[in-house]
């Protein structure tokens, strides 16, 4: 079992009462702390060109826009104008087939587009060389069983929303095939598609996807309102999205880019827009990597956090008598662990916020994400350059299967399974609050043991080498971060090091929990840390270059004050009180030095230790 080592003696004799007047302020992402005085290291310190270190950027936006994707002037005199008459067209250019209610554009062009259309499909069947734009200058299409807009063959065509236009376009409920390509959505193109303009579409479609490019989609302008009962916006290729305002109900994704044909493609790029998604599947989904600089986002996922599947702990439910914790999952699929289950997603329906199978980077942004599994998830790596986020989710706020790195940003999760998974997780800077039904922080290497507690190796404070441990590594270099977690409050399933930042971890009275969980080594040399939690799997620090004290104690009520000065009678430790009950403090600050002597009060109580 682990030991807690005193840094001086036990102080369970103290007899601790609460400070009602020192209560916990959940809206301050340090749970009300002042921030020490020679600590530097803050968000405003961690500046970042966008890049991962050794990475290049993923994106580099002139290579994804061209100079014409955001082109929206036209001259209608110099046109061609299609007027639609309920059931059929009028055109007087040859490059124009009409033939009832299904209007053919054969040739290169501007085509302005005004008028209703019944049942009726505009059709773009052209040169493999030629370029097309659609002008849709108040139009209302209806197809009762296919596209009302399918482009066949062209070398890509643009789609431009009129000035102060309102466009409808909607299918009837099915897709009968008229030719050999499967078309499933209300625009469907095989071709590069480019959507733009500062007029409005509305897309209807309730038996399939809303817009569909069967090679790259990209949307520059315009305001979108997409209700359909499959994906929402749908890229092989890719997606990229710039100034856009889109609006998706979907039954799948919101958002989709997938190539099954080569693993560099099917990726998303946003470059700004504001995006309100609520989506049966996954808000944002690429099978490649993804990019995020800017936009506002608002996305709710398998019916939000609300609608999760119960979720317990592998070992919490039994181990040492513990009842089992109600948690979250995925509506669809029964969700264990996600490291420990790895066909679970395969087997149910994905209703993440944001994810990518490739690496993922956000730049900037501002999300508020409701997600029934993770918030943000990528099956690589996941750098978070800023933004700021307000999430709610039935399993992880934010998960990599590889690298979890944050250098900036403001982060709020209210509710989630384990705030930030990964098998690597690097905080540098940022101000990040966590609320956890299981482990704030959890890296998580091969198999994910969380919440199984002791016998951990390597601990100089008494541990013993234990059943697991693996490469995992939690690294936190700056920032200011809060954790409450009713598991684990850091739980590295392989290393800890806290260089800086300024670090509240607030756990809960249990038994099989830890403040600090790590196999192999827990090290401080920089930053501050206060920690509290539970007793008995307790493990403080294994090495350090500043003072550390470590108190174990009888259990103190939420809301009792804790605060250490120095022989002098200086603040070493502001005035803190936890949310939740405590039986064990961990304090480290630079300016805790060892050997020195420092006077702790919890409560109304106060008593001298000797840092470590």
């Amino acid at each position: 079992m682990k030991k807690l080592i005193l840094a001086s003696l036990l102080i369970s004799v103290l007899l601790v009462s609460g400070c009602a007047g020192n209560t916990v302020n959940p809206d301050n992402a340090a749970n009300g702390l002042q921030q020490s005085p020679d600590d530097s290291s803050t968000a405003a310190n961690n500046s970042s060109d966008g890049t991962s270190p050794g990475e290049e950027a993923l994106a580099d936006p002139p290579d994804l826009f061209s100079s014409r994707d955001f082109e929206v002037d036209y001259d209608e005199s110099a046109n061609t104008v299609i007027q639609l008459n309920g059931d059929t067209a009028v055109c007087n250019s040859d490059t124009v087939k009409i033939s009832g209610s299904t209007v053919t554009i054969t040739d290169e062009g501007t085509y302005i587009l005004s008028g209703i259309l019944n049942d009726g499909m505009i059709i773009v069947d052209s040169e493999k060389t030629d370029k097309i734009r659609l002008v849709l200058d108040n139009v209302s299409i209806t197809s009762e069983t296919s596209a009302p807009i399918y482009i066949l063959q062209a070398d890509k065509v643009f789609i431009t929303l009129a000035p102060g236009s309102s466009n409808t376009l909607s299918n009837g409920g099915t897709f009968t095939a008229i030719d050999g390509n499967n078309i499933d959505a209300v625009i469907f193109s095989r071709e590069d598609l480019t959507l733009n303009g500062s007029g409005s579409l509305k897309v209807s479609s309730p038996a399939g996807h809303g817009i569909v490019s069967k090679d790259e989609l990209t949307l520059t302008g315009g305001a979108y309102a997409i209700d359909s009962a499959s994906h929402g916006l749908e890229g092989k290729d890719n997606v990229c999205i710039a100034n856009a305002e889109i609006g998706i109900v979907s039954g799948k994704d919101g958002i989709h880019a997938e190539n099954s044909d080569d693993a560099t493609l099917g990726f998303v790029y946003i470059q700004s827009g504001v995006f309100d998604i609520s989506s049966g599947g996954d808000g944002v989904s690429a099978s490649a990597w993804m990019q995020i600089d800017d936009g506002t986002f608002s996305i709710v996922s398998g019916g939000g956090s609300a609608n999760a599947e119960i979720k317990t702990s592998d070992f919490r439910g039994s181990f040492m008598g513990g009842a089992p914790r109600p948690g979250n999952g995925s509506p669809g699929g029964n969700y264990p662990n996600s490291a420990q289950d790895g066909n679970a997603e395969e087997n149910s329906t994905s209703s993440k916020g944001i994810k990518a199978s490739g690496n993922l980077v956000i730049n900037g942004g501002s999300f508020e994400i409701d997600a029934a599994d993770d918030a943000v998830h990528t099956n690589a790596s996941m750098d978070i350059i800023g933004g700021t986020f307000e999430i709610s989710t039935g399993d992880d706020g934010f998960h990599a299967d590889d690298t979890v790195s944050i250098a900036n940003g403001a982060i709020r999760i209210t509710k989630s399974y384990e705030g930030i998974e990964g098998l690597h997780v690097k905080i540098s800077g940022g101000d990040i609050t966590i609320y956890a039904s299981d482990d704030g922080i959890n890296a998580a290497g091969g198999t994910d043991r969380s919440g199984f507690g002791g016998m951990r190796g390597n601990d100089r404070f008494g541990g013993r080498p234990g059943s697991t441990s693996s490469n995992g590594s939690v690294d936190i270099s700056g920032g200011r971060l809060y954790i409450n977690a009713r598991g684990d409050g850091i739980d590295a399933n392989g290393t800890l090091a806290i260089s800086g930042g300024y670090t509240v971890v607030c756990g809960p009275v249990r038994g099989d929990t830890a403040t600090l969980d790590y196999d192999i080594s827990g090290t401080i040399t920089g930053g501050t840390f206060i920690g509290t939690g539970a007793s008995r799997m307790a493990q403080t620090f294994s090495n350090s270059e500043q003072g550390v004290i470590s108190v174990r104690m009888g259990t103190q009520p939420a809301g009792t004050a804790i605060s250490l000065k120095d022989s002098a009678g200086n603040t070493v430790i502001p005035s803190y009180a936890p949310e939740l009950d405590f039986e064990v403090v961990i304090l480290s600050s630079p300016d805790i030095v060892k050997g020195e002597t420092y006077t702790l009060t919890i409560g109304s109580a106060s008593r001298a230790f000797v840092a470590n």
